[in-house]
């Protein structure tokens, strides 16, 4: 019996798409009541992805159960099933659909990662900081 192979990230391609993406990731985790819910425009500043969502869960349940919800939100909006990352201690999940990228982590590692300061426009994006203000948004 030969293992079983993921079903590769479906990548939506136009901006339509995306934007139906984010959309379909930023509501499941809203129903879901994620906490400090921060998203990141990556476009044109690196090839990871267009957007990166950081937010939290209470606990690792919690954290476990707003994956679980993500990616099947992701599969019946027709994106195909995302590559996942941590779901076992579910401390820090990362949840990778291809275009955006999530991190759901319990507070405490958050806080010790402070992967928003890491991703920060003000170290990624443009020189003028208007601009790189926008590229920050926060949802709760």
């Amino acid at each position: 019996m030969q293992p079983t192979i993921p079903a590769p990230v479906t990548t939506p391609g136009t901006v339509e798409d995306i934007d139906r993406l984010l959309d379909v990731i930023e509501t499941s985790l809203d129903d879901d009541q994620a906490i400090d819910i921060i998203t990141i425009d990556l476009k044109g500043k690196s090839s990871l992805g267009d957007y990166m969502i950081i937010a939290s869960g209470r606990s690792t349940r919690h954290v476990g159960a707003i994956a679980d919800h993500v990616l099947k939100s992701v599969k019946a909006a027709g994106f195909g099933s995302a590559q996942t990352e941590g779901m076992s201690s579910a401390d820090w999940v990362l949840i990778d659909t291809g275009d955006i990228i999530i991190h759901l982590f319990r507070p405490e590692v958050r806080e010790f990662y402070n992967l928003e300061k890491m991703w920060s426009p003000s170290l990624i994006g443009s020189e003028d900081g208007e601009e790189a203000t926008d590229n920050l948004e926060t949802a709760s």
